[in-house]
C-alpha cells in the first residue's frame, strides 16, 4: 500500500495501519481488506446523514439493520459488521463512544419491533465492543464503559417479565424495567448471561457460560450458576 494512502487513512481514522497489518500480513490480503472497508464506507455514507450524529468514519457491513438511526450517536470509527441488527427508539437513544464495534449479527433492542412503549436505551463508552451474535435487551437503562470486550453470544437483560398474577397470562403481566451496568475494563466472555439490576466492577472478568445474577466487585473473575467471585485480580 502507498505511503499517501496509508497517511491519509491514517489521518481520517486515527489508526495506523502498521498497528493494524504486521509482518504477516501479505499484501493481497491488506489490499482485500481496505477494499471491503472502503464498501463498508460507503454504506455508511448512506446511513450517516439519517443519524442524529456520527463523526470520523461509518463502517457498515453488508445486511446491518438500524431502524429509527434519529436515536443514534457515534463517535468515531464506529464499526457495524455483517448482518447485525440495531434499534434505536428509546428515551435516551443508542449513544456509542469511539471505535466502538458491534459484531456480525448482533441485536440491541430496546424497544418492541411492533409497537409498545419506548425502552430507555443504551451507551457503550470508547474503544468497546459487542461481540458477535449478542442480544442486548435495553428496554431498561444498560451502560457499558471504556474497553470493555464481550466475546460471541453474550446476552444482558435490563428488564423481568412480571408474573406475581396467577390468574393473568404472564405476557399480559408486562415488565420491570431495570438496568445494567458493565465499568470500564471488563471481559464479557462468550455465553455469559447478565442479568437485570446487575453492576460488574471495574476491571473483571465473567468466565464463559456464567449466569450473573448479582453484583460483581471491581477486578474479580466471576464464574458459574449463578456466577460467584472465584478470584481476584
Amino acid at each position: 500500500m502507498g505511503k499517501f494512502t496509508g497517511k491519509f487513512i491514517s489521518r481520517i481514522t486515527g489508526m495506523h495501519l502498521s498497528d493494524r497489518f504486521g509482518s504477516g500480513w501479505d499484501s493481497l490480503s491488506v489490499f482485500s481488506v481496505m477494499v471491503r472497508m472502503g464498501i463498508w464506507w460507503l454504506r455508511g455514507l448512506w446511513i450517516r446523514w439519517q443519524m442524529k450524529s456520527a463523526s470520523g468514519l461509518l463502517l457498515i457491513g453488508k445486511g446491518v439493520s438500524i431502524r429509527q438511526a434519529r436515536y443514534f450517536s457515534v463517535g468515531k470509527n464506529f464499526v457495524a459488521q455483517d448482518h447485525c441488527e440495531i434499534n434505536c427508539l428509546s428515551q435516551k437513544g443508542i449513544v456509542f463512544g469511539n471505535k466502538v464495534t458491534v459484531g456480525s449479527y448482533a441485536i440491541i433492542r430496546p424497544t418492541n419491533l411492533y409497537g409498545g412503549e419506548p425502552g430507555v436505551g443504551l451507551k457503550v463508552g470508547d474503544q468497546s465492543s459487542i461481540g458477535p451474535y449478542s442480544y442486548i435487551g435495553c428496554s431498561g437503562y444498560i451502560e457499558i464503559g471504556n474497553n470493555v470486550m464481550m466475546s460471541p453470544r453474550v446476552s444482558i437483560y435490563a428488564e423481568n417479565h412480571v408474573f406475581e398474577d396467577t390468574g393473568r397470562p404472564m405476557i399480559e403481566q408486562g415488565v420491570h424495567r431495570s438496568f445494567v451496568i458493565i465499568e470500564d475494563d471488563c471481559w464479557i466472555a462468550s455465553h455469559a448471561v447478565i442479568l437485570a439490576g446487575v453492576t460488574v466492577g471495574k476491571g473483571s472478568v465473567v468466565a464463559a457460560g456464567s449466569i450473573v445474577t448479582r453484583d460483581v466487585p471491581p477486578f474479580s473473575v466471576v464464574a458459574g450458576n449463578p456466577a460467584k467471585v472465584i478470584k481476584t485480580r
